[in-house]
């Protein structure tokens, strides 16, 4: 071990349980500074466990999380924090807290017990929103920005943390593909830039293998590869760990691998009909995921789509074990999908629209909706305001429009949206 750095970050034999089943099994894994380490991994492996672990928000069973060398469980709260930043898969923002303000939290850590922010704080946060791109709007609130501006935000407040480690959650959640390229390039950057280690929980592979240093997969809580992207990613792993036959090619420019996967044939084993007919869940990015569980749990049938491979809310589709529409990633909705979508579409009784962020590849979710309101009831879910989250120029918003003068109905959140059908089926009875 002479002459070799410590590691930023290390689990050692990791091992946990949570209620009453092993999550992580004796998990050994190491990251440096100024390295970009992708988790990826089937949904259940065990990649958030794993960051909690790091941040002392789960006790191990066995073994140890170290960072800078140092156990997790042996540290203060608050050294903690300055070794270790989170940025989480999301955040509710309670109040209209001003965007500099927000970053500020992140300078807790390093402030004197009762004592308030000084200019070596203010200058710390500054630097860091000019860093995200964001010091213009400093003075806006946190509930005024879009989503991709708000995941601007998180990263500016670990930034402005100022720690040798970086921890993000599903950090491209709920993005539009041009807000996740410019988050992981910002956060590719900060840590070549500065010397930073940085893991980030990824669903995307192809991300990861355009972004990260390195490739870490999961699979049923044990590390099953490890190492440079083109070494790790492979058709072989893809089906072995996901379950998915896909083409790998490389990109003949950087030479990076990326993955083609081809649409399963769901020809065969459909299910048998059943005379209710199913609620449509239309979504994208991780918007439709809690309103797939939250209907499941309900009792209800459950279809979704159509959405590209890998994303959040197929993926807890497939855990579910509902009926979708994909197609690949990064591509325009082709016609096979549009064609699985309609479908779907056609048999549902209800149709609803999960407030997911609309681009040029998935605007067709939105044209296939037009008519249908007047067969069947559609409800929109509005927590954020359609214009927030249209990358298509007012198309999306437009055609919103259109949904509503054709009797879409909207609803503000899930738990209202659940009230609306509860009030449907005791009319129906």
């Amino acid at each position: 071990m002479s002459g070799r750095p410590t590691p930023a970050f290390a689990s050692e034999r990791l091992t946990v349980r949570l209620g009453g089943r092993t999550v992580l099994h004796e998990l050994d894994l190491t990251a440096r500074r100024g390295e970009l380490l992708a988790l990826t991994g089937p949904n259940g492996s065990g990649k958030t466990t794993l960051l909690r672990s790091a941040l002392g928000l789960v006790t191990p069973t066995r073994g140890e999380v170290r960072l800078l060398g140092e156990a997790t469980r042996s540290l203060a709260i608050r050294e903690r924090a300055r070794r270790v930043a989170w940025m989480p898969q999301e955040e509710a923002a309670f109040e209209n807290v001003p965007l500099f303000d927000y970053v500020l939290f992140g300078r807790y850590a390093h402030l004197p017990p009762f004592s308030g922010e000084g200019p070596a704080d203010r200058a710390a946060a500054e630097a860091a929103l000019r860093e995200v791109g964001l010091w213009e709007q400093r003075y806006r609130g946190i509930l005024e920005v879009s989503g991709g501006e708000r995941q601007r935000v998180l990263l500016a407040r670990a930034v402005a943390q100022d720690t040798p480690i970086l921890l993000l959650d599903e950090p491209t959640a709920h993005l539009d593909i041009g807000h996740q390229l410019d988050l992981l390039e910002r956060v590719r950057r900060f840590c070549r830039e500065r010397d930073r280690c940085a893991i980030a929980a990824l669903h995307d592979l192809n991300l990861a293998a355009r972004y990260a240093d390195r490739v870490a997969v999961l699979s049923r809580g044990r590390l099953v590869a490890d190492g440079p992207p083109g070494e790790v990613l492979s058709e072989a792993l893809l089906r072995e760990v996901w379950g998915v036959v896909a083409e790998l090619r490389r990109d003949p420019v950087s030479g990076l691998p990326y993955l083609l996967p081809r649409l399963p044939d769901r020809s065969a084993g459909a299910p048998a009909p059943r005379r209710t007919p199913p609620i449509h869940v239309v979504g994208g990015g991780g918007a439709a995921a809690p309103v797939l569980r939250a209907l499941v749990e309900d009792g209800q049938r459950v279809t979704t789509g159509a959405l590209p491979l890998f994303d959040t809310d197929l993926e807890v589709a497939e855990e579910l074990g509902l009926p979708s529409a994909s197609e690949v990633p990064f591509a325009p909705l082709g016609p096979q999908a549009r064609q699985e979508h309609r479908a779907l579409l056609d048999e549902a009784g209800t149709i609803v629209v999960a407030p997911f962020a609309v681009g040029p590849s998935n605007l067709a979710n939105l044209e296939d909706l037009l008519g249908r309101a007047a067969t069947v009831p559609v409800y929109l879910i509005e927590t954020t305001p359609i214009a927030t989250r249209d990358f298509t120029g007012g198309r999306a918003t437009a055609l919103r429009d259109r949904l509503v003068a054709e009797g879409a109905r909207s609803v503000p959140d899930l738990p209202a949206l659940r009230a609306a059908l509860a009030r449907r089926g005791d009319a129906d009875r």
